[in-house]
């Protein structure tokens, strides 16, 4: 294995949490078929981390935290960014950077440095980052403390590949936790808000200008700020809420293609047909045939 890990030799306290997986079982997870797409090179829990701070000039690893309470600062080539109480970090291999915890209310952190051939497919989703205001989730909580259990099981490979798939697991699901931004203007969006308003609309139509109305945007920045978010056009994800929801009624039966189409809003049976083909990949008729037997 050729990643070296460099993690802080900040102060453990009883209730801290380091540990760098161990350099053979790291070379036996790069070579394993399940794990090696990304696995953990060190983990930690951080709790009120007084005096931390860390400088990594020429990183071979990804580096994700979460802070769950508390303040710091990260410092990366694009400037400095203050952290609080539910902020992510992504600090991506090969870009030097630097961060610590605020002097009068330092932070409590989560932390995991990590490698793998997929590691590059599983952070695009999140986009430019490296700061995501996701607020504090439970969920994602429980996810890190999961992760963490792995330093109990002994070095036991095994178990490296299981907290190898939580990692997975866990950076996967950062691509659908909410999303909120804030703009220049002092407004902010929230795609769970946006996506709120969709379906309260999925029996009719709504526009790009109706959609920015409801969250006093212009058109074109309502639509860049959610594409950015979400890496989609709003219109799209409400035309694929449109055509779940038409799923859901095909599952259940009993109504025609045409009657489905009208619960919709679409007038238009074939033009309903397409759009369904385009988003699912088969006709409305097809679709349901497949929940027949």
């Amino acid at each position: 294995m050729s990643e070296s890990v460099e993690t802080s030799n900040w102060p453990l306290p009883p209730q801290g949490v380091r540990f760098i997986t161990a350099p053979l079982l790291r070379r036996d997870l790069s070579q394993h078929p399940v794990a090696a797409g990304c696995y953990p090179l060190a983990l930690g829990f951080y709790p009120e981390a007084v005096g931390h701070r860390m400088h990594r000039p020429a990183p071979e690893d990804h580096l994700l935290l979460y802070c769950r309470a508390g303040q710091g600062w990260v410092q990366t080539d694009e400037g400095r960014l203050q952290i609080g109480g539910g902020d992510l970090v992504l600090l991506p291999k090969g870009r030097a950077h630097a961060y610590g915890a605020d002097p009068d209310s330092p932070w409590t952190l989560y932390w995991v440095h990590f490698a793998g051939t997929l590691c590059d497919v599983l952070l695009q989703p999140l986009g430019r980052g490296p700061r995501w205001r996701i607020g504090v989730l439970p969920r994602l909580l429980a996810e890190f403390d999961a992760l963490l259990g792995v330093r109990r099981q002994g070095l036991s490979l095994p178990h490296f590949i299981h907290a190898a798939l939580q990692l997975q697991t866990l950076l996967a699901s950062l691509a659908v936790l909410p999303v909120r931004a804030q703009l220049k203007s002092g407004r902010s969006l929230d795609v769970q808000a946006v996506q709120a308003v969709m379906r309260a609309h999925l029996h009719g139509a709504l526009n790009l200008d109706q959609l920015a109305a409801q969250f006093n945007l212009s058109r074109f920045h309502f639509a860049k700020t959610y594409r950015d978010l979400t890496g989609q056009a709003p219109i799209q994800a409400f035309i694929q809420l449109k055509m779940a929801h038409a799923c859901r009624l095909l599952d259940e039966g009993g109504q025609a293609v045409r009657q489905v189409a009208e619960q919709l809003g679409y007038e238009d049976v074939y033009y309903f047909s397409r759009l369904f083909r385009q988003v699912v990949g088969m006709a409305p008729s097809h679709y349901r045939a497949l929940h027949r037997g």
